[in-house]
């Protein structure tokens, strides 16, 4: 059942608590819920364990998303285990937490494309017990040359992986970026920087 869904991006959420002990942990339910306002949502599982995510969360109202990418894939995966809430992944798995101006929850160093969220809601699902948590992107970290003359984020560029079922870590290979989809007209493949805005027209 956790393959069906096929690729999903991998990604590491940075918590603290409020205390300020940090807490890190992998996730593949990331998805884009919006643009304007620029909303995020994951899933955590059912509370039958401690979920020391969603409770650093609910306490500070603030967490990171950190794509996972190649360098440090393996310490990512290991984040997944089951530490006591005393323990921090950061130093137990070998990942280094980092902080700016105005963000509680840490980052990951490591991560070449990162932001920063506010806690906007939480949404129960009653069908299984899991939870939606929606936050509101409010910083960016990403290095410029990945960023394309149009906004796109080359990911690929940036090593991030992607994750299949629970275990399966992949590389990405891009075919293609395409022209904006019209009854009328034909798909044509454009450039990495994208196109003009007129040839949308």
């Amino acid at each position: 059942m956790n393959s069906l869904p096929g690729f999903k991006s991998a990604n590491l959420i940075g918590s603290i608590d409020s205390d300020g002990l940090t807490n890190v942990a992998m996730f593949s339910s990331v998805v884009h819920l919006g643009a304007s306002p620029p909303l995020i949502g994951f899933i955590t599982r059912p509370g039958s364990v401690e979920r020391h995510t969603l409770e650093n969360i609910r306490q500070t109202q603030s967490f990171t998303i950190n794509h996972v990418s190649e360098v440090f894939w393996l310490q990512a995966h290991q984040t997944s285990a089951r530490y006591s809430k005393t323990e921090s992944e950061f130093s137990l798995c070998g990942l280094s937490p980092s902080f700016i101006d105005g963000v509680q929850a840490p980052f990951v160093e490591e991560s070449q494309l990162k932001y920063a969220l506010t806690l906007k809601q939480i949404i129960p699902i009653p069908l299984n017990g899991t939870q939606l948590v929606i936050g509101e992107v409010t910083d960016v970290l990403c290095s410029p040359s990945a960023i394309k003359k149009d906004g796109y984020i080359d990911i690929e560029s940036l090593g991030s992986v992607s994750v299949s079922g629970l275990d399966s870590y992949h590389i990405s290979k891009r075919l293609s970026r395409l022209s904006y989809a019209k009854p009328d007209r034909k798909l044509r493949k454009i450039p990495l920087n994208g196109l003009e805005l007129d040839a949308y027209e």
